[in-house]
């Protein structure tokens, strides 16, 4: 017995072992809690750091509070202002504190030093419709000292899903001085709740939606037009830098405005366009208009669904990051990583997960003192993989170092990454621990976008550095404006054979630099996952004639295909009931991640949608599922403010094994509290 109690304990301690060698965020990233007085209700709209270390927080209430020794175990609440109107964005700047409310840029001063403002001054005001949507995001303070604030748009009233301007300078950046003085700075927004400065320049981060496939980060330039239509309403005034017209929008992209045989607006998604237009094509069709692509691509439900605040991690501050950029998501509860770089007097890069799990969403980051990041977070009208409604939260450094990828750069024939600790030779040196993909998105009115011209990229070779900290990758067939998504799960770091924290790179290459290329002779081209010989095709079910399987399916650049049409298999109605088993998670979770599912819904929690264990409750049949996944119904679900968009792009062949995976779940049991009832 005691021969086998020590063998157990040695077998447990060499689990525990193996399982710490590869670490995780959390090894070395903190997620810690800043406890507010009770009953204070913390849906973040702003973070500010004062001189004194002191945190400004304004909320969605209209409340601003000033937090005494924010890193402290017990800090002091304050509370400095209260009684505006939805404030989203805080700053400080020459012993004031400014913020955007709705409807103005306002400047807030405690003249008699009580601790209480008592001067609120609009700095300038602009127009209301009225509409819910029409959020107002900042300040940032340019380097001149001047004030960025961009404005969301509304959406139609019949037209629903559409984005509109329906005022001056909504879907717009404007540049406002503290005299009071406005120079609207750019347009093509949709919501554009992330505002950053970076390289002296202004960057804006967007959410998916109508024409916006995904999110990103985007250099805004002052006349530049970033993609949604709806504010080139307003170019013909005297002041607009932007010189593109609606009208010349309209001649040349299908915004799929039709009418049904009763005068019903018909959504976008279902009217027929076999030629999806791409983004990066507008620069060729509107030559003189300055026509700005992200800068950095964040793939929808990978890095985000509602991309935040953009903020630059200043030296001495995280380790071997400082200089590169965090990226909040409120949808997600979760931060990325953004390194850029110029080429050819261009900004792009690449983009990693940094740290989930906050407990609400994450909207607004500031940096403390310390050198710890608070965190900001509300979930109220848009949900959040984070349970709590709200939360102020700190995110502090260990001070031990991370194996990761460090930055990817562009080369004239790849891409060269660089790690932040020596990487072990044998496995870096190997081309089956890399995998390259490039893909994109639509540009159309349509509710987001499927990833499309989805390929693998030929990797032909791989040289390391001498000191093992950067790899270069040869690559073949590299797409300008594309996604390149580098995928690194064979490499181990030396020290430990970790592997990655994370090992996914996603690269937008808006430009491909010129410069000396790798010869073969220099490079090492060993694959020890050469592809093994073809197995042989499974045999047809009787009856069945058997269809190879298609080598290279994915779709060419050129290709005039949209793959949400013409390419889904032809089914019967209601196969998937007829399923001998019901597909398991595991044989699922690939589709749920391919269609960005899980970005909004999980099996037994709410999240931004309902659970799939409730969506099972309501009975539906597999068909009824599909056809929901394909014209959503809001009104099913009224407890749910963010509407889930039409997800026409799936195959039916996928959602009808979703479908039957989810109505499986009814006959597992859960303790998820039942749905309102089926329609």
């Amino acid at each position: 017995m005691k021969k086998l109690l020590t063998t157990f304990l040695a077998v447990a301690s060499l689990t525990a072992v193996r399982a710490q060698e590869s670490p995780k965020e959390e090894d070395f990233f903190k997620i810690l809690k800043v406890t507010a007085p009770e009953g204070t209700l913390l849906e973040v709209g702003g973070l500010a750091t004062l001189p004194d270390g002191s945190l400004g927080v304004a909320t969605r209430r209209g409340d601003v509070w000033i937090v005494e020794n924010p890193t402290s175990r017990k800090p002091y609440f304050r509370k400095f202002a209260t009684g505006l109107h939805e404030i989203l964005g805080l700053t400080y700047k020459d012993g004031a504190l400014y913020c955007a409310q709705r409807g103005e840029l306002t400047r807030l001063v405690d003249t008699d030093q009580n601790g209480k403002a008592d001067l609120f001054e609009t700095v300038y005001a602009w127009p209301l419709s009225g509409h819910y949507h029409e959020y107002s995001f900042g300040p940032k303070v340019a380097p001149d000292g001047q004030f960025f604030v961009t404005g969301n748009v509304a959406f139609g009233d019949e037209e629903w899903w559409r984005g509109e301007s329906r005022v001056p300078w909504r879907g717009w950046t404007m540049k406002i001085s503290e005299n009071g003085s406005m120079q609207p700075w750019a347009t093509g927004m949709r919501s554009p709740c992330g505002l950053g400065i970076y390289d002296g320049e202004l960057f804006y981060a967007d959410n998916q939606g109508d024409w916006m496939g995904s999110g990103g980060i985007v250099h805004v330039k002052r006349g530049s037009f970033v993609g949604h239509p709806a504010g080139l309403r307003w170019t013909g005034a005297a002041n607009s830098p932007v010189k593109l017209t609606a009208e010349q929008f309209n001649a040349k992209i299908d915004e799929r405005r039709r009418r049904d045989e009763n005068g019903r607006a018909i959504k976008p998604e279902n009217v027929v366009n076999e030629t999806p237009t791409l983004l990066y094509t507008m620069k060729d069709q509107f030559p003189n208009a300055d026509i700005q692509t992200p800068s950095v691509w964040l793939p929808h439900g990978i890095l985000g669904i509602s991309n935040s605040e953009i903020l630059e991690i200043p030296e001495g501050t995280f380790g071997p990051f400082a200089g590169q950029l965090l990226v909040g998501d409120q949808g997600m509860s979760k931060i990325s990583r953004v390194f850029m770089e110029k080429v050819n007097g261009e900004y792009q890069g690449g983009a990693i997960e940094f740290r989930n799990g906050f407990r609400s969403g994450v909207l607004r980051m500031a940096w403390g003192k310390d050198g710890s990041l608070f965190v900001g977070e509300t979930n109220r009208g848009w949900g959040s993989a984070g349970e709590a409604n709200e939360g102020l939260q700190r995110l502090v450094w260990n001070n031990a170092l991370p194996f990761e990828m460090r930055t990817v750069k562009a080369m004239p024939d790849g891409f060269e990454v660089e790690f932040t600790s020596p990487v072990d030779r044998k496995s870096a040196e190997d081309l089956a621990s890399y995998r390259v993909e490039s893909f994109i998105y639509k540009y159309h009115s349509v509710y987001g976008s499927p990833t499309i011209n989805k390929e693998a990229l030929p990797l032909k070779g791989v040289k390391v550095s001498a000191d093992g900290m950067k790899a270069r990758l040869i690559v073949g067939d590299l797409r300008r404006y594309y996604i390149h998504q580098l995928t690194l799960d064979g490499v181990r770091g030396a020290q430990g054979s970790y592997s990655l924290v994370h090992p996914i790179a996603y690269y937008t290459l808006n430009n491909i630099p010129d410069g000396q290329k790798l010869a073969l002779s220099e490079v090492s081209t060993t694959n020890s996952a050469a592809a093994p010989a073809a197995a042989p095709a499974a045999a047809a079910p009787v009856g069945k004639k058997a269809t190879p399987a298609k080598a290279g399916a994915a779709t060419k650049p050129g290709t005039k295909v949209d793959p949400t049409r013409g390419a889904k298999p032809k089914l019967v109605e209601g196969q998937a009931v007829t399923m001998a088993k019901a597909p398991t998670y595991d044989e699922v979770k690939g589709l749920l991640t391919r269609h960005t599912c899980l970005a909004c819904h999980q099996t037994n929690k709410r999240q931004v949608g309902p659970a799939y264990v409730d969506v099972a409750k309501r009975k539906y049949t597999n068909d009824q599922i599909v056809d929901l996944i394909y014209n959503p119904k809001p009104q099913n679900w009224p407890d749910y403010a963010t509407e889930m968009p039409p997800m026409p792009q799936v195959p039916k062949a996928d959602a009808l094994k979703i479908a039957a995976w989810i109505n499986s779940l009814s006959t597992t049991g859960s303790s998820s509290s039942a749905g309102a009832p089926k329609p």
